[in-house]
């Protein structure tokens, strides 16, 4: 008996060995292509940042120096920086409730029973996120236009006097975060409306037949059943909104006053407008550090509340 039981315990190491070695052999293509493409670039831009790799040293490598963590310094010392970090901090304090909530509402609209061609509003709502964001960006342009476009014309009609939405630095930020709000909720609400779309409706209908309204039914019956979903986007989102770069870029190059540079748009000029690719790395790891520090509280949050 005792032989027999060794028998298959061994039998049955053998199997994982061999299961785990079959998950390797699978992986390994993905695991080689997040090697080489996401840690052999990231560990060379962390080393790039403590020296002063510049366009002189692009002509000549004997150029390069190593500096320490001089760039750092010079960055912490930048109020331009400071004032980029300040800016991006803006944009994900406001853009990350807005984008997720209007993703959320907008995946419930679709979502709900009663809307009628849903296939129709599905595609609608997505469709500003697959179009280019350049010829989006100058639509934009036109619609926010401070004498002759259409935001303020409809402004007008209520009695309000136009705004220079890309012009004036209180309210360009504001437009740009409209603007990327309009563009990027889609892919969001894709994601809700999987999630809703697994929320069994008898939950809703016994909430309802109780007497639980509208509010009362999205807060304790579908929140709590997508919530490990509403992190998912949070965190996304976050990522992406600390990673702002086009839309400022195309509609306003960071202004007016410096109003709409963010951190990502600070280390595009300082890698490949001024050619301090040395003070740019240092960026990039800077804003790695930022998103990796956010992404933590995130799901800190997230299990004190049972999300995870």
């Amino acid at each position: 008996m005792s032989a027999q039981r060794r028998t298959n315990q061994s039998a049955s190491a053998a199997g994982r060995v061999s299961e785990a070695r079959a998950g390797w052999a699978m992986s390994s293509p993905a695991l080689a292509a997040i090697i080489l493409f996401f840690v052999l670039p990231a560990a060379a831009s962390l080393a790039l940042s403590f020296t002063d790799f510049d366009i002189y040293a692009l002509a000549d490598i004997g150029n390069l120096r190593f500096v320490g963590f001089d760039n750092y310094e010079r960055l912490i010392g930048n109020p331009l920086f400071w004032k980029a970090v300040t800016n991006t901090l803006l944009f994900v304090g406001f853009g990350v409730p807005f984008i997720v909530a209007l993703s959320l509402f907008a995946a419930m609209l679709v979502n709900s029973r009663w809307l009628k061609w849903r296939p129709v509003w599905r595609v609608a709502l997505f469709a500003p996120y697959v179009t280019t964001l350049v010829a989006t960006a100058v639509v934009w342009r036109y619609l926010l236009h401070t004498r002759y476009g259409l935001v303020n014309y409809l402004l007008s009609l209520f009695g309000i006097a136009p705004i220079d939405w890309l012009g004036d630095p209180h309210a360009s930020l504001p437009a740009i975060l409209i603007f990327v709000g309009w563009k990027t909720f889609g892919y969001n609400m894709i994601i809700f409306l999987a999630a809703l779309q697994t929320v069994p409706r008898e939950l809703d209908e016994a909430a309802r037949i109780d007497g639980a309204g509208w509010f009362t039914r999205l807060r304790h019956v579908t929140l709590p059943a997508i919530a490990p979903t509403v992190l998912l986007v949070s965190v996304l989102t976050v990522a992406g909104m600390f990673q702002l770069f086009a839309e400022p870029y195309v509609m306003t190059q960071g202004g007016p006053a410096q109003s709409t540079v963010t951190i990502l748009y600070f280390m595009y000029e300082e890698g490949f407008k001024w050619w301090n690719l040395g003070s740019g790395a240092a960026v990039a790891f800077l804003l790695f550090l930022c998103i990796l520090a956010v992404t933590l509280v995130q799901l800190r949050l997230a299990r004190r509340g049972g999300a995870i």
